[in-house]
């Protein structure tokens, strides 16, 4: 949710044109994150002013807006040195409109001014102490508050250095964020800094690098002003451990020509560089005269003394649509080759075997742990339920799937001798976020599974899977779930493979993935047919979507991809409760869709399905090829391949893909940016 982007070049001249382009490109790098209203700030033509240009509506509304202010800005000036902001927003505190766009500012002159992504809990009681200061508020928004409490720092203390000003504001603030400074006090430098959403900074130079690592520096500051009488406890607690010198910053060699790149996400620096730094929680990154020194004003236990500079192996043309009209679209058809790389040197076909090194050291442990627990919200929590079956099979433990904001509502009892598995596609997502640090904080082992590098639940977890399904643009994931899917099955694999009983069942699940990728192209060949049911049912008000065992998360899937982006209601059921409710839904207006595979549930799911025919419902099967008994009891069918038991699932989700991604384009929806929705959750 919400987008940083914030460009600074040092010794490097740029046309203010060029500048603008560059923080509208980013920006538009980052539309698929979900917004409402887009702005950007950067020096004016008198260089002691910041110009604030906002807009609501889309990226391209902002962009037509500075064409207008040529003139004030004077597109062809060169800056040798310049800082400016820009930021998409998804609107929590106020309604989206052009006041309460981000960036926001401290007063009339734009002294400071700071992008937000996040949610400050504590901005009412922040927000009387400002006004009790005679500070007087234009905007709705938490975020006004930021940009007026480091301006009153300034004016108690202007001899502060601008890190040391955002230093004393973040210990006043409280929830999630990552923000970005400007200021006209301090042209040409850029402050950074986050706690519980992600940010990073991309790294560009002309010349080689100092240092791959940028070590920390750690102080003991107690801020000279606080807005509450009391802060919370532990945020007056600092390490004793003496600032360090300029050794402990990064800087480029020779002629120090640089720019940096800060950003919620990889995706809007990658056709700049691959050289980025993530920030952890409380890292306060500072750029002054062309230098990056990163703070910390508060240490956890083992945060390590550097943070690295990472290359990242993204590619440009992963996050462009190519011949696709849509970023989903393009996602869906990728999975014949995204199923291949998270299988990519783990899964030995040959051999039957299967190695996963990210949590190689630890399977002794998981072995003999109590239970496993698969906590994710979403996408990511229906990929356990579809996996939680083979896991209990194969492991024979106890395996518990839970919702991260169920799990942390009721406080779950959580032991030393757990293995939690933490879901999600971001690495961000806040609830499982909060999850995972729950149970850390109990001694569980804590496994992380994500797509995303440097993410916090990378970060976080004592091991993990790094499921390799490449960039996701589209709000609604697709191959994140397929891939996260495999990644679970993998898990089973390993945790059996000294187990003599059920080697012929491996042997035919390994079979089963050695097969998938040309199955998943042939589920593919039916996206015409898809494309005719869409026809039919785009202009209906629900959809209900049947099965059980293995296909029951592919229902939940299912429904839920086509409420994302159709918003039509839709609903997943699961076939043996139809009796205990559902049935009174059935009738021959509702759209009835019914996953029935040859597996040890289909004698059941064909119950399921004559109970649907008998009340007059015509249900739309999706069944095995060449099932001419099941194909019998409807009119329109969907046939995929065979495949094992355990990764029917896999095939049988796509269709469902790709209808709701149909039905969404019929009914003139957005497809890869779904009304009020964002693609990671950053955010309770």
């Amino acid at each position: 949710m919400c987008g940083i982007f914030a460009y600074l070049n040092y010794l490097t001249p740029k046309k203010r044109l060029e500048i603008l382009e560059l923080l509208v490109n980013g920006l538009k790098r980052l539309e698929y994150r979900g917004y409402d209203s887009a702005g950007i700030a950067v020096d004016s033509s008198d260089e002691t002013a910041i110009a604030l240009i906002k807009q609501c509506g889309k990226v391209a509304v902002l962009e037509e807006a500075i064409k207008h202010v040529a003139e004030k800005l004077n597109f062809d000036a060169l800056l040798e040195t310049h800082c400016g902001i820009a930021h998409t927003r998804w609107a929590t505190h106020g309604v989206p409109n052009e006041i309460n766009s981000h960036p926001q500012r401290s007063d009339e002159h734009n002294s400071f001014v700071v992008v937000h992504n996040g949610i400050v809990t504590n901005y009412k009681e922040v927000k009387t102490f400002l006004e009790q200061k005679g500070f007087r508020f234009e905007s709705e928004t938490d975020t006004e508050i930021i940009a007026k409490l480091i301006y009153h720092f300034y004016q108690k203390h202007p001899n502060f250095s601008f890190r040391e000003l955002v230093e004393n504001v973040v210990q006043q603030l409280e929830g999630a964020f990552a923000l970005c400074f400007k200021s006209k006090y301090f042209p040409g430098e850029c402050v950074a800094t986050r706690r519980g959403s992600p940010l990073l900074v991309g790294i560009k130079t002309k010349t080689r690098l100092a240092t791959d690592h940028v070590p920390i520096l750690y102080g003991k500051d107690e801020p000279p002003i606080s807005p509450k009488e009391h802060r919370p406890h532990g945020r007056n607690e600092y390490p004793t451990l003496p600032r360090t010198g300029s050794t402990s910053e990064f800087e480029p060699l020779e002629d120090k020509q640089v720019e940096y790149f800060f950003a919620s996400d990889a995706s809007a620096i990658i056709e700049h560089t691959n050289r980025v730094i993530y920030f952890e929680d409380d890292d306060v990154a500072a750029v002054r005269n062309g230098v990056l020194s990163i703070h910390r004003v508060r240490r956890g236990g083992d945060d390590p003394n550097t943070r690295e500079i990472t290359t990242l192996k993204m590619e440009l043309q992963q996050i462009m649509k190519g011949n696709y009209d849509y970023f989903m679209q393009k996602e869906i058809f990728e999975q014949p080759e995204s199923v291949v790389n998270t299988m990519r040197g783990r899964v030995n076909f040959e051999t039957g075997t299967v190695t996963l090194g990210g949590i190689k050291e630890h399977i002794p442990e998981i072995k003999r742990c109590r239970r496993l627990m698969l906590i994710g919200c979403g996408t990511s929590y229906h990929s356990a339920i579809a996996t939680r079956q083979l896991l209990e099979e194969l492991t024979e433990l106890p395996v518990m799937v839970e919702l991260a904001s169920d799990f942390l509502d009721r406080t779950t009892p959580v032991f030393r001798d757990d293995v939690c598995f933490f879901i999600s596609q971001s690495g961000e997502t806040a609830d499982t976020l909060m999850a995972l640090r729950y149970c850390k904080q109990r001694g569980a082992l804590i496994v992380g599974i994500t797509n995303t590098v440097g993410s916090s639940i990378c970060r976080e977890s004592h091991c993990g899977v790094h499921i390799n399904a490449g960039p996701e643009i589209g709000v609604a994931s697709t191959k994140a779930y397929t891939s996260q899917f495999i990644s679970l099955v993998m898990f089973a694999l390993v945790m059996s493979e000294d187990r003599l009983s059920l080697r012929k069942r491996r042997e035919k699940i390994i079979e089963g993935l050695r097969n998938l990728q040309e199955q998943i192209r042939i589920v593919l060949k039916l996206d015409q047919k898809v494309n005719a049911l869409a026809e039919e049912l785009y202009n209906k008000k629900s959809l209900l979507i049947m099965g059980r065992g293995f296909n029951f998360a592919t229902c939940l899937e299912g429904a839920l991809k086509v409420k994302e982006l159709t918003y039509m209601h839709s609903e997943g059921i699961m076939a043996g409760e139809l009796k205990h409710g559902p049935l009174a839904l059935i009738d021959n207006t509702m759209p009835v869709m019914m996953i029935v595979m040859r597996d040890p549930v289909y004698t059941k799911c064909m119950n399921a399905l004559q109970q649907v025919k008998s009340r007059d419902g015509d249900p739309i099967l999706i069944c095995e090829e060449g099932d001419a008994e099941t194909i019998a009891f409807a009119s329109r069918h969907l046939e995929i391949p065979k495949t094992v038991d355990c990764l029917q699932g896999i095939l049988t989700v796509i269709p469902l893909q790709l209808l709701s991604f149909h039905i969404a384009v019929k009914r003139n929806c957005n497809v890869d940016c779904p009304r009020n929705l964002a693609k990671s959750v950053t955010v309770e």
